[in-house]
């Protein structure tokens, strides 16, 4: 079954087959990001420069507003990026931490 719009769906199915479609497009983009954290930890000299909370609170903000823009709830964006941005940082130290052969 193909992914309708949102307020076209009539059924649950449909609908469960919208998010499901959303769900594997978010997983690309999610693996997409990730490649960007294997190359941060190829780029970084210093172990101590992957957490940077400054960045992270710029990462967290403009996604947060871009998320508001899109309709979603502040707050659950802020959420969810501070999950992601934590997730990404401890990825990107296991990366740098192996590149380093530690």
């Amino acid at each position: 079954m193909s992914a309708l719009a949102p307020e076209a769906c009539t059924t649950m199915a449909e609908v469960r087959a919208g998010v499901d479609a959303l769900d594997r497009e978010l997983a690309a983009l999610l693996g997409r990001r990730f490649a960007y954290m294997d190359a941060a930890a190829r780029i970084k000299t210093d172990r101590a420069a992957v957490r940077d909370e400054a960045r992270k609170a710029e990462v967290i903000a403009n996604a947060e507003a871009a998320a508001v823009a899109q309709g979603v709830p502040a707050g659950v964006a802020a959420a969810l990026w501070e999950s992601l941005v934590e997730a990404s940082i401890a990825y990107e130290l296991a990366a740098w931490d192996r590149r380093a052969g530690r």
